[in-house]
């Protein structure tokens, strides 16, 4: 029999919040975290705002002398697995350490240290490169620094898949759960990429909103008015655990972390296939790992970016896989609030899904004023709800067509 894999700690740094408690009192009363730019001069770029984390100082949860070893990301990864650990109560002493992984997502790696490392080599020569440099800018440092932390000898592995980064690494790390590899894991995404190329890359792009007046009203997934994503920064991580070893040691169980699904589309390099065949494909794996007919999931995350296109198209999949039911499922986006957090996205999200069905409130889409007659589902506009559901679905679509979905679903004892 396959074991079975539940998350008993969470851990959130967002745009809306330092601390899991912060960030959903803020998602459920739907005070978004986007303001214009203080990272650095943003006034000659096309979209000059985007979801910063605000007030982070790294030393509450890094010693001093070990903070220059990181970028940004891998701050935010470390801060919010402690926090995801402290709230598992877990301690990985003696044999757990063996028993125990990490493998966390992330989207492009220590952007902001390659661009100031790169215009200090112009100015200054390459006696000026810190020799942290590398081990500051690469993906794989997060779940290192993480494993080190903790003394985690289990699986040690970035995933790197756009968008969908946190969304694998989940995903990945319940099946090391379920393969009787390792009982607990960390895992999740982490991203801080809100960077003069960062920004100026994904404008290139035209991804991006440029609603300049006004950054709180920018990000609008499925509203008529949306014209791109709002590019944002932070972290979301989980503590996935072994259900009878949750049990045994009285864990508090947020939800079962229950299917998985991941697919491409084999298309394009930035648009999804038509008719959202990929997504479609995630979704339905997802549901069949989980063993759930589509009737009974009651709410999914959306990845609803705000983009003209991918939020017709996450519509349209969602038809195909649910049918009727399609029009009885609750559907948000939360990155109308917190933004789009890239490689973190999907580990933000899950976590959200988790407090969702924990709370019994599901999180709203805001700014949703003008429905887009193309998106003509429950999004649940502007406010949150509270209604409890059994199983939710996170969605999370990157560029290259990559794909993956979680099924969510409420623990309810044996």
């Amino acid at each position: 029999m396959q074991r079975r894999v539940v998350i008993t700690g969470v851990g959130l740094v967002t745009p809306c919040g330092i601390g899991t408690a912060e960030t959903w009192d803020a998602i459920t009363n739907g005070r978004p975290g986007i303001a214009t730019i203080t990272q650095f001069d943003a006034s000659a770029l096309p979209t000059t705002f985007a979801g910063e984390v605000k007030g982070f100082d790294p030393a509450r949860w890094i010693e001093k002398r070990h903070v220059r070893e990181m970028d940004r990301f891998i701050h935010f990864a470390v801060a919010a697995a402690q926090m995801a650990v402290d709230d598992a109560g877990l301690s990985f002493r003696g044999e757990l350490g063996e028993r125990a992984g990490t493998i966390l997502g992330v989207g492009l790696g220590g952007l902001g240290t390659i661009e100031s490392t790169a215009q200090s080599y112009k100015v200054r020569g390459v006696r000026k490169i810190s020799p942290y440099f590398i081990p500051m800018l690469i993906a794989n440092l997060a779940p290192g620094q993480i494993s080190m932390r903790f003394g985690l000898k289990g699986p040690n592995i970035a995933t790197v898949s756009a968008c969908a980064s946190g969304a694998h690494a989940i995903g990945d790390s319940a099946r090391w759960i379920r393969l009787d590899e390792a009982d607990v894991m960390i895992t999740g995404g982490t991203e801080s990429t809100i960077t003069p190329l960062g920004v100026g890359g994904f404008s290139a792009l035209r991804a991006l909103s440029t609603r300049n007046s006004d950054p709180q009203g920018a990000s609008r997934p499925f509203d008529r008015g949306r014209d791109g994503f709002v590019i944002a920064e932070g972290a979301g991580i989980l503590v996935l655990e072994e259900l009878e070893r949750a049990k045994g040691r009285g864990a508090t169980i947020y939800a079962e972390l229950a299917g998985y699904g991941a697919t491409a589309d084999a298309y394009h390099l930035t648009q999804p296939s038509p008719d959202g065949e990929g997504a479609q494909a995630a979704m339905r794996k997802a549901l069949a790992s989980a063993r759930l007919d589509p009737e009974r999931i009651g709410y999914i995350n959306a990845h609803g970016t705000a983009t003209p296109t991918g939020d017709v198209v996450e519509t349209v999949a969602i038809k195909h896989v649910f049918g009727d039911h399609a029009r009885r499922l609750a559907v948000s986006s939360t990155k109308s609030m917190h933004g789009h957090a890239l490689g973190a996205a999907g580990g933000i999200e899950a976590a959200l899904s988790a407090l969702a069905i924990r709370h019994g409130v599901l999180p709203p889409t805001i700014n949703l004023t003008d429905p887009d007659p193309e998106c003509d589902l429950d999004y649940v506009p502007n406010q949150a709800r509270e209604v409890r559901v059994d199983a939710a679905l996170s969605n999370s679509f990157g560029f290259g067509g990559t794909n993956a979905a979680l099924v969510i679903a409420r623990y309810k004892g044996d």
